[in-house]
């Protein structure tokens, strides 16, 4: 017999009315409220928690750190101040969730081997592969210079700002930044009915790709990967083979396997062995090292007589695994590849925020979203620096006029019963607007005494040469592209490295 489907119900409070006792209930459909509370948390964990912005590459909680450390004057010439101080501000005035996550979302952007560029200058124990931070009281942190490209401008009317959780303060929406991070640093998230995993890639290359595209519209995935070959992971390794990248770089989604890089040396006298000097991405030494012990103790792999963890924060990975005589090393590694993580498989699920909705995004779709991100970025700058300069020219116009007969100023000025009558006259006498005349009126007497003409006529000439630049560069969308691609260009020659993951053959 068919069950029929359970109406339940459940008694809710509500807002008293004037008269009725504070207690009233009423009856609500169990399964439509759950349904909408589960639609508002998974609302929630997609837009504000989980996925990244597909032009700034951050999830807010990343954001919400550098504004924050930013417009604490965390400066990367200035000292460093304790972790918890930060988490603490964060916490208080942009982001109202644990610590915990703030401090986790703190330390991995400090961390060389998780971040292809990191964003956080730690000092401190801020952990390793194999082992979590010091507790946030012990470690201090302060923007990298890397972050300062990734907030600056934002003061400049660059970005939307809106309201933080509870009103009283803003926050910007996204971040100016001056390269593609999503594609540089990557990252993951797991929200509710979809997750994103991106990997690292080398800044060079990912600017160079983007000043490609900027200048061929119509360029294909093939053409950008003579620019970007594959991810390039902070901790090395080496590539095997590229079809799986080809079809992320492609469609969004792909996989593909990363090798240790490992070196045939001999480490003894009269024995051969295998060096690990770097590992795939996320993958420890410790655990190397124990998976390797307990394959040697069932017996499944042959020829290892001892292993060695070296490993140390200053030298880097250094895993020596000695080889029984009589045993091929080649044929050893080829085993350790095929049992061990010493070969792992990474998986690309390019799932960002566009628009404020989830998309999957190719390479090309990802450098597209920036592209246009920092030609808006570009233009509302130039808007702003061009108003700027506008009003201060029409304040140094006003002085020019002014100083010409300093005296007579004065003289107004002191014969005025008050601020309006001697506006009134200073606007008559000189030709001056309501605007230049009150910052006159508001600048202290021996300030006005003081300036000097020839420098208030240098400036003004500086000012009118910035608005003529500037009123040029907003007329031609070539040359808002061609400024996006020189400032990309000098992106490139501050923090570009060299690749560190190797291209094998499959």
């Amino acid at each position: 017999m068919a069950k029929t489907p359970m109406k339940s119900k459940v008694k809710k409070a509500a807002s008293p009315k004037p008269g009725e006792y504070p207690g009233k209930i009423v009856d609500i459909d169990v399964s439509k409220e759950i349904s909408d509370s589960f639609l508002e948390y998974a609302y929630s964990v997609i837009y504000s928690r989980a996925l990244p912005d597909a032009r700034d590459g951050l999830k807010p909680v990343h954001r919400r750190i550098l504004h924050q450390m930013a417009d604490m004057g965390l400066r990367p010439e200035r000292g460093h101040v304790k972790s918890a101080r930060v988490v603490g501000e964060v916490m208080g005035k942009l982001h109202p969730h644990g610590d915990g996550a703030i401090y986790d979302a703190l330390v991995r952007m400090a961390q060389s081997f998780s971040m292809r560029l990191p964003l956080i200058d730690g000092h401190g124990n801020f952990g390793s592969l194999d082992a979590g931070p010091a507790a946030m009281r012990y470690t201090e942190a302060r923007l990298a210079l890397a972050a300062m490209a990734m907030v600056a401008e934002t003061d400049e009317n660059t970005v939307d700002f809106g309201p933080n959780y509870d009103g009283q303060l803003s926050e910007p929406l996204v971040l100016p930044a001056a390269y593609p991070n999503l594609l540089v640093n990557g990252g993951s998230g797991i929200a509710v009915g979809m997750a994103t995993n991106m990997a690292p890639h080398n800044l060079g290359e990912v600017i160079a790709a983007t000043k490609f595209l900027i200048e061929n519209p119509t360029a294909t995935v093939k053409q950008l990967m003579k620019y970007i070959p594959g991810p390039d992971f902070p901790t090395g390794g080496e590539l095997v083979g590229l079809d799986g990248v080809r079809e992320a770089y492609a469609t969004g989604k792909g996989s593909f396997k990363v090798r240790a890089s490992v070196e045939i040396e001999k480490v003894t006298s009269r024995k051969m062995g295998l060096v690990i000097k770097e590992l795939p991405f996320t993958i420890g030494p410790e655990k190397v090292v124990e998976r390797i012990a307990a394959l040697v103790k069932s017996k499944k792999i042959q020829g290892i007589s001892d292993i060695i963890d070296l490993t140390d924060g200053q030298t880097g990975t250094n895993v020596v695994i000695e080889i029984k005589n009589g045993f091929e090393p080649e044929k050893v590694l080829e085993q350790l590849y095929a049992l061990t993580p010493m070969e792992d498989a990474f998986s690309i699920n390019a799932v960002a925020l566009v628009k404020g909705r989830p998309q999957v995004l190719g390479l090309k779709e990802l450098l597209r979203v920036f592209i246009d991100h920092r030609i808006e970025v570009v233009r509302r700058r130039s808007e702003y620096r061009k108003a700027k300069a506008q009003t201060r020219l029409t304040l140094v116009d006003g002085l020019l006029k002014a100083i010409i007969d300093i005296d007579k100023v004065i003289k107004i000025i002191r014969a005025s019963d008050d601020a309006s009558t001697a506006k009134e006259k200073l606007m008559k006498d000189f030709s001056l607007n309501d605007e230049q005349t009150t910052y006159i009126l508001d600048m202290p007497l021996r300030r006005l005494t003081k300036m000097s003409r020839l420098e208030l006529e240098t400036e003004q000439k500086e000012l009118k040469s910035i608005i003529t630049e500037l009123t040029k560069l907003l007329k031609s969308d070539d040359a808002i592209k061609a400024q996006v691609s020189d400032e990309l260009t000098s992106v490139s020659k501050t923090f570009a490295t060299p690749r560190k993951t190797r291209i094998g053959a499959a």
